[in-house]
């Protein structure tokens, strides 16, 4: 049981889900009150592995982690729609570990505290800065295959801006290594570091300016949080995976979403934005005589500063909006349909979804979703699926297109009547259908009526696929009707972690033309690079950005994170699709890695596309 429980330990993927309310069951309390990571399942998940590998000694704060559990649950709850794991069987081998170690006269390690931490305490507080290993070890790798852990010597909690500024000038003086961390969640070992870590999580105001159409948030503040917020209000933000804190996310990666189709990326998200420098001084984007993070180069760049709030603009939601799903049995034609629809301006989100997307977002198992791909790819001839979000107008545009779609109703029917999908005999007669008309099923009239009668669609049906534990759970979240809703799920994106699920996710994106020839090839490049190191790997999604004139093209490839061998076939595998991606930036002079966006996400749009 050692054995399985270390190894449910190590699989974590730090994407921080544990840490926001997605499914309305609430947040471990000793998260909330201590704010340390450590203090959460994901940082609980990670302690339990260390001390059982003998990194790290039973400590002062180890002791107050493992006590401040209660074993709820919660976390199973949300770890469970995730990823299917169940990590207070971790939380409790935790506390048995500790327990044990004490009964039987450990001794508690004190942690060294270290020549800087009084001055660290100084500035944000005694209980906002420690250097006890049990902290440190949480905030010392993530899954990335290509990043070499690296345990810091203190981590910082700031609370204000003041106090960033504060701590940027003890670091400069001092010579300290340090770096910012949002959720933790980047997945590329950016925000590691041997010095010091500061974590932004204690920040988290949100600040509504409606006159004025933004919102103005603190680096503490997660998108799935802010969404919640401007729904509220009616409004909505373009925000990335719902975990992500929105400053960093912006920094890092400009934020994209299938909403970019519409709002945009980068610089066309936010009104200003706040920052520290790395000397302490502190500065807008709208200072004349500020850095100019405006402009972007085509090159690795350093950390500006500490980003210490975004005003983020805020869009009006109509009450007509709604989602369809547009069948295609190639890449081909989903492409030129989206860039169509794009250059048209029809429609808020548009996304083109692989089979992997498409079985993975829906299905609440794994092995749901993969017996659900082969009756999309096999029975029912889809390849992709184009997800298109607008409201009546566009609706009535795609029908006056003549496309066959799944609409709403449809894919609810679809949602809740998986586990009978997977078997329906009836989908053998759609090959009764015209062939030249692909999807022409999707058209006949009562289709709807006839699969909700062959389905019969129920928030019971699907929790029977689920661990029976979680049943009654998965009855009543699926009765709630946004589980189920298009608009809601691509607004707050909760579903999107689940691509983690069977393995940690390497995302390969690139910036390019909506150009199906130049599309296809890189495709196709990415697929043998990983086929050739035996990596699971699968189209991701394609979104068309500035009106159809480019797009935001991710590929995935799919990592055990705990598997040397698997991490040894990665690391090359990752190297070669950078060789690839360079060669193709370097003879289109129109493809651009999302690599050098990393501190670059406030840069204009065009600036970033079009350099």
């Amino acid at each position: 049981m050692t054995d399985e429980v270390l190894s449910l330990a190590r699989n974590c993927r730090h994407y921080a889900m544990c840490k926001i309310d997605f499914l309305g069951t609430g947040v471990c309390a000793s998260g909330i009150e201590k704010q340390y990571v450590s203090f959460y399942p994901q940082g609980r998940m990670d302690l339990y592995a260390a001390l059982a590998e003998h990194k790290v000694p039973v400590t002062e704060k180890c002791v107050e982690i493992a006590d401040s559990c209660d074993l709820c649950g919660k976390c199973d709850f949300q770890c469970y729609f995730v990823n299917e794991m169940k990590p207070s069987i971790v939380m409790g081998a935790l506390k048995t570990l500790v327990g044990d170690y004490l009964e039987s006269g450990g001794i508690i390690k004190k942690s060294a505290e270290g020549p800087h931490l009084h001055e660290l305490r100084a500035i944000v507080g005694e209980e906002w800065a420690t250097s006890d290993r049990a902290i440190a070890i949480t905030y010392s790798h993530d899954p990335c295959p290509v990043a070499m852990p690296r345990m810091p010597d203190y981590v910082v909690m700031p609370g204000t801006r003041d106090e960033i500024a504060s701590l940027l000038k003890m670091f400069t003086r001092e010579k300290l290594k340090w770096a910012v961390r949002g959720n933790g969640s980047s997945v590329m070992g950016f925000v590691m570091s041997e010095g010091v870590v500061v974590d932004l999580n204690r920040m988290k105001d949100i600040v509504f300016d409606e006159k004025n159409w933004n919102v103005k948030v603190g680096p503490g503040v997660a998108a799935f949080d802010l969404q919640r917020e401007a729904a509220g209000r009616g409004y909505r933000v373009n925000v990335a995976e719902p975990s992500a804190l929105v400053c960093a996310n912006l920094m890092c990666s400009g934020i994209f979403s299938t909403f970019s189709a519409s709002y945009g990326t980068a610089g066309d998200n936010f009104i200003d934005a706040e920052f520290v420098g790395k000397d302490g001084s502190g500065f807008s984007l709208n200072d004349k005589n500020g850095p100019n993070l405006f402009a972007f180069s085509r090159s690795d760049q350093e950390i500006p500063g500490i980003c210490t709030s975004v005003s983020v603009k805020l869009h009006p939601v109509t009450e007509d909006e709604a989602g369809v799903l547009v069948p295609f049995d190639s890449l081909e034609k989903a492409v030129a349909f989206s860039k169509d629809c794009a250059i048209r301006r029809i429609g808020l989100a548009i996304g083109i979804l692989g089979g992997e997307y498409i079985s993975t977002f829906i299905s609440p198992t794994k092995q749901l979703a993969e017996e659900i791909k082969a009756v999309f790819t096999d029975k029912l001839g889809i390849a992709f699926l184009v997800l298109m979000i607008g409201d009546k107008y566009t609706l009535q545009s795609i029908s006056e297109m003549g496309l066959p779609v799944f609409d709403q109703r449809l894919y609810r029917i679809l949602s809740l009547g998986l586990p009978s999908l997977k078997s329906a005999g009836w989908l053998s007669l759609l090959s009764s259908f015209p062939s030249e008309e692909p999807f022409s099923y999707l058209k006949m009239e009562g289709l709807a009526d006839l699969a909700e009668t062959a389905l019969m669609p129920s928030p019971e049906l699907l929790a029977q696929s689920v661990d029976p534990e979680f049943k009654n759970f998965f009855e009543k979240l699926y009765a709630r009707p946004e589980m189920t809703d298009l608009v809601w799920l691509n607004m707050f994106r909760i579903v999107s972690s689940r691509m983690g699920r069977e393995k940690h996710v390497v995302a390969l994106i690139i910036y390019l033309p909506v150009d199906f020839g130049l599309i296809s090839e890189i495709d196709a490049a990415f697929r043998s690079i990983a086929d050739k190191h035996h990596l699971k790997n699968e189209f991701g999604f394609i979104t068309p950005i500035d009106n159809g004139k480019r797009c935001i093209f991710e590929y995935d490839y799919f990592l055990d994170h705990t598997d040397p061998d698997e991490i040894s076939r990665m690391q090359p595998a990752v190297m070669e699709a950078a060789g690839m991606i360079e060669g193709y930036s370097a003879r289109t002079g129109t493809v651009r890695w999302i690599r050098y966006v990393l501190y670059q996400g406030f840069a204009r749009m065009e600036n970033l596309l079009y350099s």
